[in-house]
């Protein structure tokens, strides 16, 4: 008679490789340390913040522009939540953008001169404004809801077109006087202060997408994008995720045009025209949609490229910048980032299929040897 085998004791449990752990870490999307872990900036990515600073230092002569791109690429930031995540397509995101500019630039002009309470009440308004405007906007699909939103963005610029009286119309808004920040840093006609603070709030929003879009949330607005048809299936409201995000990404883009209005305190009524919002897509392709950090390096090359081409001829820049917009559209899928990152993958699978090939050669030399020995 055989004895039975004992049963393990509790405490023991198949080992599993850590690879096989991040896997099945990584599938529990709605887990609070994954969200964790796939918000935790890289070394490349500390590097790549870093990079400012030491372009305040190496740049002297370029605060405005620096603060320019930082601000711009905030607005591309938001844009990119909708289109990138939510495949929303948006050309009214510059009503978005104005509404923010024009609030915390009245503000200032009545006596609010605070510069972040002012900020903070600039992206309120533009949250309330794209609240209001997300229930037309997902009511359509994709032509229907292009149309939408650039039906938005007329209406509000011949709004504040009609009321110069408040506005100030093609004049613009002039007369801001932003208090100096935190009662200490003035804001200067060479942007100094401006860099630091746009730099400041891009880099606290970043941080805040970036837990956004590797949340629960991120991830269904990313199903939706890819298939939703499927979505009401597994019980997800599709709209609702719409409209939440729509109205996160107006937020985000009224912050954008509230930091532009006091860095440089004034508001034209091109901040709310058609081809602003424009300019803010074709920032979100170069630099590559659905990628966070594609908004900000379409926006530095999108203004690098105006400044420098705007040099060599201030009237046919469009040309050459049309250009270097078909170049990378035709040759870098994914724009510039997702350029590199295509390369960047290909240099490791390369380097990856050396390594496997040779292993599997010292593999089957082993085997040969081993054969041999073995036979008589």
């Amino acid at each position: 008679m055989t004895r039975p085998i004992p049963p393990a004791p509790a405490d023991i449990a198949p080992r599993t490789s850590s690879v096989e752990s991040r896997q099945m870490e990584s599938r529990q999307m709605g887990h609070p340390g994954h969200r964790l872990a796939s918000a935790r900036f890289t070394p490349l990515e500390i590097l790549f913040w870093l990079a400012p600073v030491a372009a305040y230092f190496l740049f002297p002569g370029h605060y405005a522009l620096g603060a320019l791109i930082m601000t711009y690429a905030l607005a591309v930031l938001g844009l990119d939540l909708v289109l990138g995540y939510a495949g929303i397509v948006s050309l009214g995101h510059a009503a978005f953008f104005g509404i923010g500019a024009y609030t915390a630039g009245l503000l200032a002009v009545h006596g609010w001169r605070e510069p972040l309470s002012g900020l903070l009440i600039g992206g309120a308004a533009a949250m309330l404004a794209g609240a209001a405007a997300s229930f037309l906007v997902v009511r359509g699909k994709d032509l229907t809801r292009l149309m939408v939103t650039l039906g938005i963005g007329l209406v509000v610029y011949e709004l504040a077109n009609k009321m110069s009286h408040v506005t100030g119309g093609t004049d613009g808004l002039s007369g801001i006087e932003i208090a100096p920040l935190f009662g200490v840093f003035a804001f200067d006609f060479y942007g100094m202060t401006a860099w630091w603070y746009a730099y400041a709030v891009l880099l606290v929003v970043f941080v805040a997408l970036k837990f956004i879009v590797n949340s629960p949330l991120g991830l269904s607005l990313r199903a939706i994008r890819e298939g939703v048809g499927r979505m009401p299936a597994l019980g997800v409201a599709v709209d609702g995720r719409l409209r939440v995000a729509f109205t996160l990404s107006a937020a985000v883009t009224g912050l954008a045009g509230a930091l532009m209005a006091q860095t440089t305190q004034f508001v034209g009524v091109d901040a709310l025209s058609v081809p602003r919002a424009a300019e803010f897509l074709v920032m979100l392709v170069l630099g590559g949609t659905g990628r966070l950090y594609g908004a900000i390096v379409g926006a530095a090359v999108f203004l690098i490229a105006h400044d420098l081409l705007s040099d060599v001829n201030a009237v046919y820049w469009e040309f050459w910048m049309g250009i270097l917009l078909m170049a990378v559209v035709m040759l870098a899928r994914g724009g510039i980032t997702g350029g590199f990152a295509a390369l960047a993958g290909r240099l490791s699978g390369g380097r990856f299929a050396r390594e496997g090939g040779a292993a599997r050669e010292g593999g089957a030399a082993k085997e040969g040897v081993a054969a041999r020995r073995a036979a008589p």
